[in-house]
């Protein structure tokens, strides 16, 4: 069995998710196929972007770091989203760090070649206002998650996403130890907060932690003490 190409997979994300109706033909010898590992760093905070990434598979984790430096989670993201639309259309530089939480493929479309063929194609244009429209809903929510919430809910709704993706049933990944001070960080609270309610999701057999990893045992269990996950948006199917 000859392998796919990488201009064959290109072209099977296009139609999984209805790109070719989306994207103006021009833009076709622009696009590249991106992949990244799971806890690579797709772009970071204060950066200046070039591209606009398009998530065709995988999960994102997007967070902000105040001039503070304290870090929160913003969201998780599954397909369809893009990342660097904000950027491209105010010149600004990144907003958000965006990291991968599970093995993630891109499509890439430098911003010269957007300029040049994409900013009349009204399919793209509409695309481009609903993603950002949504994307500024979330701004105005993501803060007060950290206030209404308590730790209990931030703590399962982020184990959640890190853990599963609805996408891929064959994803099933844990929390580090070594990373337990970000994700403190990360959903508002203490270690020592977190640590306390890891010992009593550890104690209701939600969870196993061993020296090296946290593993959700009980998924069901956790998704009702998260009642919803908070973290994470489902993306709408354009038409």
């Amino acid at each position: 069995m000859n392998p796919i190409s990488r201009s064959e997979q290109l072209h099977c994300y296009m139609r999984e998710h209805q790109l070719d109706a989306i994207l103006p033909a021009a833009l076709n010898a622009h696009l590249t196929l991106c992949d990244f590992e799971q806890g690579a760093t797709i772009c970071a905070q204060g950066e200046l972007g070039s591209h606009l990434y398009i998530l065709v598979k995988g999960k994102i984790k997007i967070f902000n770091t105040s001039a503070e430096g304290r870090t929160l989670v913003v969201s998780f993201k599954t397909p369809l989203e893009l990342i660097g639309d904000v950027e491209f259309f105010q010149d600004i530089e990144i907003i958000n760090t965006v990291e991968a939480v599970s093995p993630v493929v891109m499509i890439r479309i430098p911003y010269r070649a957007l300029k040049e063929h994409g900013v009349d194609h009204p399919p793209l244009l509409r695309l481009l206002l609903d993603i950002i429209t949504r994307k500024f809903s979330l701004k105005s929510q993501f803060m007060s998650f950290n206030l209404i919430y308590p730790v209990e809910v931030r703590l399962a709704s982020y184990l959640l996403s890190v853990s599963f993706d609805e996408n891929d049933r064959g994803f099933h990944g844990q929390l580090s130890t070594k990373g337990l001070t970000d994700a403190a960080n990360l959903i508002g609270t203490s270690y020592r907060h977190l640590n306390r309610v890891l010992r009593k999701f550890a104690e209701e057999g939600l969870i196993q932690r061993s020296r090296d990893a946290i593993v959700v045992l009980n998924r069901d269990g956790l998704r009702e003490r998260a009642n919803h996950n908070i973290y994470e948006q489902k993306p709408e199917r354009m038409d």
